[in-house]
């Protein structure tokens, strides 16, 4: 049969209507589908239970905030609070087992007050002061908010305050009586992706309309941006544009509106802590008469750059194994955290008169997985870190650099791990490169049902962490679980993205069929038993793993997936990546997007894995449509295909903890029954060619 070649060929476009008659019977239909042929069994409900128990269990860590003010922040969801408590405390209470929690805002209670169905989304609080507070609330989990201005001083939010309409908008304190703000002010003010071309700066007491313009970006540039950094004696304003996803130009912005260039390259991520800039190349820069790698953490005084010095100091060198992850600063040291053959290390580097000092941090175990959860830059050089791994809790500690360490929290485990191993491996990919995997379950048992993960895209690496859902929904039954830090992620930091960028897309998806195969070959599981799960990008490698390596695998999930990669720029974000896939416009482009495509990829003639896809009706970001037309696709040639959309959840496609069982339990079952060979079987499925008026089933 035929590839789809062109979006003129597309018999399904009537499914990107998101609320559509036609689109909205179809999916009531399919939600029916799976529902009936998946949920009914007590297997469903006890792996859901044991689910649910996981997210709403009130011994998991509070892993809390600072704002620079004492308090320990923390955002809260429990059965009894499915939407959330957003809640402060003292370090003395925090240190309890039971901390008695200063409630800010129930957001059960506000939608219940309100009739709206608010999910959480951010916050920004006033600094200094720390009595006013932007939270940003969305309906149903979607990328765009309502902005609001609260009191956390009479608990209520500010009659007459600062209010925003339902958008994607950003916002930034710079007193108490103005904020930055980008959002959508009407016709013209949107980029092509969605996102806010101008930004304004509102002064109380006025009108949106009457805010003034601070910096404007183009209409084919992903959004603009403007800062404000309140530190004591250093308060400056940043704005800027954001050219693609990983390019930007920044300015200076003075008091008397006159911008002055950041002259670092466009590519680099910088960041300003009192008198030091720091940039982090994703690229190769010739600066001073050296050239530094991409990877490189470089410092230099701020004042000096702006002036055109060029001095720096170099940070972190990466190497081939070694790459940086992430810094932080406190008031008087920078730590940094890096990965080493996807290991974690963590240093702290102090300025001084002779150069950087660096030591390792204290308190950090050897045998975990540990980062920094944070840090108070204006006021001290505490530190909270929490260390974990894939059978391990997670361990919560407060540290002082140069001074003690203690054990603020432990997790308990949600599952037994005992007999259970944790080992690492590296598969050779189609062009010699080594890839890491790591692998969790019993080194001794048979080769059996294993579930393989990755990503593979926009610099994320994926990291040992503990996973009470895998754990009891997967490993407790005997399956074995992989993670596959393949390229296009930043496991070895821009280069190792860099090599799956655009028209090298295939070296991440030759990656993972390499571990995929290596799992074989070390007899850890068949491929009639290995079941693969990514999500977003990482649902567009599941796509592609279905449709041009189908013979590895025995079943297949994608969420949130991505996977028409000729109209993905057209569909809600999606022109925000083009710098990561390629313009689908240009003929060059489109000639390699077409090649693995999964939606113009999918036919009759190959033989295809039992595949799930699931995805959200409120998903403003990913657009629904990509799973739709999947599944309709997969149906009209004859494919095992399940498909599930939740009304809700934005592109975590689930608002509350008892979505997200639900949605897990569905994904674990699936793969458990296919997998395991103990699926009773499936009604063959009718073919479907258009839009008809196709009857609403019963089970929905």
């Amino acid at each position: 049969m035929a590839r789809l070649t062109d979006e003129g060929d597309d018999p399904y476009l009537w499914l990107e209507e998101l609320d559509g008659a036609d689109a909205a019977r179809w999916v009531w239909n399919r939600n029916a589908e799976v529902v009936a042929a998946l949920t009914h069994g007590a297997a469903f409900a006890g792996v859901r239970a044991e689910i649910r128990q996981v997210y709403d269990d009130e011994e998991q860590i509070p892993y809390p905030g600072w704002l620079g003010d004492g308090f320990y922040y923390n955002f809260w969801r429990d059965g009894t609070h499915p939407r959330g408590l957003w809640r402060r405390t003292t370090l003395d209470q925090y240190r309890r087992p039971e901390p008695e929690w200063d409630v800010l805002l129930d957001v059960d209670a506000l939608a219940a007050e309100e009739g709206e169905n608010w999910v959480w989304s951010d916050v920004a609080v006033l600094r200094p002061g720390y009595d006013r507070a932007l939270i940003s609330l969305s309906r149903g989990g979607a990328d765009a908010v309502v902005v609001r201005e609260f009191d956390l001083g009479s608990r209520a939010f500010v009659v007459d305050g600062f209010t925003l309409p339902e958008a994607k908008s950003g916002v930034c304190w710079i007193d108490v009586d103005t904020i930055y703000v980008a959002t959508d002010f009407g016709p013209g003010s949107l980029t092509t992706s969605g996102y806010a071309r101008v930004v304004k700066r509102w002064r109380r007491g006025s009108l949106l309309a009457e805010a003034t313009v601070v910096h404007e970006a183009r209409a084919d540039d992903i959004a603009v941006y403007a800062s404000h950094d309140p530190t004591p004696g250093y308060e400056r304003d940043f704005v800027g544009r954001f050219l693609d996803f990983y390019r930007r130009e920044n300015y200076l912005l003075t008091e008397a509106g006159e911008l002055t260039r950041i002259a670092v390259p466009e590519d680099a991520r910088w960041d300003v802590h009192r008198d030091w800039l720091l940039i982090r190349l994703r690229s190769p820069w010739a600066v001073g008469g050296v050239t530094h790698p991409a990877g490189a953490l470089l410092a230099t005084r701020f004042d000096a750059f702006l002036a055109g010095g060029r001095d720096m100091a170099v940070l972190f060198r990466p190497d081939g194994r070694t790459a940086l992850s992430y810094h932080y600063w406190t008031r008087n040291h920078l730590i940094l955290g890096t990965l080493a053959d996807v290991k974690s290390r963590l240093e702290v580097l102090t300025p001084g008169e002779t150069g950087w000092q660096r030591e390792p941090l204290a308190g950090v175990p050897e045998v975990d997985h540990s980062h920094i959860v944070a840090t108070d830059p204006d006021h001290s050089d505490d530190y909270l870190l929490a260390s974990e791994g894939f059978l391990r809790p997670a361990t919560l500690r407060l540290g002082q650099i140069g001074g003690t360490v203690e054990v603020l929290k432990r997790e308990p485990a949600m599952f037994d791990a005992a007999g259970l191993t944790v080992r690492q491996f590296f598969a050779t990919s189609a062009d010699g490169t080594r890839v890491p995997y790591f692998v969790v379950g019993d080194p001794d048992a048979p080769g059996g049902p294993t579930l393989l993960t990755g990503y593979g895209g926009y610099e994320q690496s994926l990291v040992p962490g503990y996973d009470g859902v895998i754990g009891r929904g997967w490993l407790a039954r005997g399956g074995t679980y992989a993670v596959a830090n393949i390229r296009g992620g930043g496991e070895y930091g821009p280069e190792w993205h860099r090599a799956a960028l655009r028209e090298n897309r295939p070296r991440a998806f030759e990656d993972f069929a390499a571990v995929a195969a290596d799992l074989v070959t070390r007899g850890i599981t068949t491929p009639a038993q290995l079941g693969i799960e990514g999500g977003s990008n990482g649902g567009l490698l599941m796509g592609v793993m279905l449709t041009r390596y189908p013979a590895l695998f025995g079943a297949v999930v994608a969420q949130v997936p991505l996977l028409d990669m000729r109209r993905y720029h057209r569909l809600l974000a999606g022109a925000s990546w083009m710098a990561e896939y390629g313009d689908p416009d240009r003929e060059a482009d489109w000639a390699y997007l077409r090649e693995y495509s999964p939606y113009h990829n999918t036919n009759g003639d190959s033989s295809y894995p039992p595949v799930l896809l699931t995805t959200s009706t409120r998903d403003d970001r990913v657009h629904p449509g990509h799973a739709r037309k999947m599944a309709a696709r997969l149906r009209e040639h004859g494919h095992e295909v399940s498909y599930y959309e939740s009304v809700e959840g934005g592109h975590g496609a689930a608002a509350n903890n008892e979505q997200r069982s639900f949605v897990w339990a569905l994904t674990l079952e699936f793969l458990w029954r296919k997998l395991r060979g103990s699926d009773p079987g499936s009604v063959a499925l009718p073919r479907q060619h258009a839009p008809t008026n196709e009857p609403i089933v019963d089970g929905r």
